[in-house]
């Protein structure tokens, strides 16, 4: 049985969460605070994490980088207040999807559903399984970014946004034909998810030079793989 984290310190929330996980068939695990989590996760292997943002000792964006550090595994943020400082922040650290509080549990188990659906969303997309272009090179066998041979540490989810560009180099996609393609048509975010991802995956690119192609903004219409 798969194993969802659910790290929220209010006891009623996990409760709640823990019996419609129970429903779709996960194994859920309770954390109540960071540092719990750090704990747990280090114990376990999960399918999925729910991260509220207001923990105690550790909050859900310090949890979030952590957990970034070493793995790649769906992060789903959930925050009370629903500022939009708060739901960018959570993207831009490696957060795949936000929630506001309150919500309901069949809300939050759609989006664990929508999440996982599209781990897998690359080799759906893209047919061949490998791909280069200059000093770039992208194999979703064993899911691996290099550029100039230096390895790169992609979520799914940039690796994702990355085939899709470089499989269509020169096309243009709206962040709504993103949306469409990577997240699903019941994703319940909007288009600063596609923004933060993208800058998001230009940084970690932009490690070791690649003066030959880049991930260029076409304003006013949305963003393409360009190579010179």
């Amino acid at each position: 049985m798969e194993k969802i984290l659910i790290a929220d310190d209010n006891v009623q929330i996990t409760k709640i969460l823990s019996e419609f996980a129970k429903k779709e068939n996960f194994e859920p695990v309770v954390a109540y605070n960071g540092e719990e989590v750090l704990e747990l996760f280090g114990q376990h292997k999960f399918s999925v994490v729910l991260l509220d943002v207001m923990m105690p000792v550790k909050d859900g964006f310090e949890v979030c980088r952590e957990i970034r550090r070493v793995s790649n595994v769906p992060i789903i943020m959930i925050t009370a207040r629903g500022e939009d400082f708060e739901r960018i922040m959570g993207l831009d650290i490696g957060a795949d999807d936000y929630i506001v509080k309150p919500f309901s549990g069949n809300e939050v188990m759609a989006r664990v559903r929508a999440v996982l659906r599209r781990i897998d969303c690359p080799k759906q997309v893209g047919g061949a399984n490998c791909i280069s272009y200059s000093n770039l090179s992208v194999n979703l066998d064993n899911a691996s970014v290099t550029v100039g041979g230096q390895a790169i540490t992609l979520t799914k989810k940039e690796l994702e946004i990355l085939w899709t560009l470089l499989k269509n180099r020169g096309k243009i996609f709206s962040r709504d034909n993103l949306l469409s393609d990577l997240w699903g048509y019941d994703y319940y975010g909007d288009s600063r998810t596609v923004d933060s991802h993208i800058k998001r995956l230009r940084a970690k690119l932009g490690k070791v030079p690649h003066p030959n192609w880049q991930i260029k903004t076409i304003w006013g219409m949305g963003y393409k793989f360009e190579g010179n």
